[in-house]
């Protein structure tokens, strides 16, 4: 794949954000197993007062290594190379590939507001840092049985991006995310962008979605080359999916709500679907998103 200056081994930005655009759990789940696995170091990081409700994103109250309790503020910061990185549970693999002694991760919680002075600054710190590409990651509630390979949508606004990662242009009209705001002001400022959004079952929104974060970190790894060592999560997802098993067979209702969506996903899959079928699929479920924040629906069976 000839991939685009960004995107190439150079300097990357992932992003994950807490809160809406995270279902599951599974954005910043992903992105915190690279800070991990990197031992990632924090570079540059906002001031929680101009931007946070702390009654709506409350501080909290953390023991340290040492014993001695902190505060621990909401809050956004990107995070480089410079640390000790975390062994990976046994495996003597480590996170490798091109670019990734110059990975960079940008975490945090959504702002309660300014999100135009926000983005500015993290913007800004992007740039200060060399960053050459970035890539947004998502997680949003839909329609996915948990039972099928969690399918994770990239799209881009960035023609050359799109051309040479072979990714879709989202036409989604509606409410949006920060994630979207960081993108667009990143592509104004001249740093190519690609967003991924993993599906996450909406019947199981309370839990975190370890297969859900399988799903992010793979198409991660296709679109940059880089190889991601995936620890215990290969088990936590077969220990998560067997859990959900184990709910639908003491609920008729719920199986056979399940088994209509392994249907609809089936079809999809089918060979003779067409990537026009699949993006629908995808806006589809945006706008289901776009009623409200990710996880605030309960599950529940389809109204015929």
């Amino acid at each position: 794949m000839d991939h685009p200056v960004g995107f190439d081994g150079g300097r990357l930005l992932v992003v994950a954000f807490e809160g809406w655009n995270d279902a599951g759990e599974a954005a910043t789940g992903a992105a915190k197993l690279l800070v991990r696995r990197l031992g990632l170091v924090e570079i540059a990081a906002v001031d929680p007062e101009l931007y946070f409700d702390f009654q709506f994103s409350r501080p909290s109250i953390v023991a340290g290594d040492d014993g001695v309790r902190r505060i621990e503020w909401p809050g956004a910061a990107i995070l480089g190379p410079g640390g000790e990185p975390e062994p990976d549970d046994d495996s003597e693999e480590q996170l490798s590939g091109p670019g990734v002694e110059a990975l960079h991760v940008l975490l945090g919680a959504e702002p309660a507001r300014s999100w135009k002075a926000f983005t500015a600054e993290l913007i800004d710190a992007a740039l200060a840092a060399d960053i050459e590409g970035i890539v947004l990651l998502g997680a949003m509630l839909a329609d996915a049985p948990h039972t099928r390979p969690l399918a994770v949508f990239a799209s881009s606004e960035n023609a050359e991006v799109r051309s040479s990662l072979g990714v879709e242009r989202s036409s989604y009209e509606g409410p949006v995310g920060i994630l979207s705001v960081i993108a667009d002001q990143a592509e104004r400022a001249g740093i190519p962008t690609v967003s991924l959004w993993a599906s996450v079952p909406h019947y199981v929104h309370n839990a975190p979605s370890p297969k859900a974060v399988l799903a992010l970190l793979g198409k991660l790894e296709e679109l940059t080359g880089l190889s991601i060592p995936r620890g215990t999560l290969e088990i936590e997802s077969k220990a998560w999916e067997a859990g959900v098993d184990a709910l639908a067979a003491e609920d008729d209702e719920m199986a056979a709500y399940i088994a209509q969506l392994e249907e609809a996903r089936d079809a999809v899959d089918a060979p003779e679907a067409s990537g026009e079928a699949i993006a629908k699929e995808f806006e589809r479920y945006l706008r289901r998103r776009g009623d409200g924040p990710a996880g605030d629906e309960p599950w529940r069976p389809r109204e015929s």
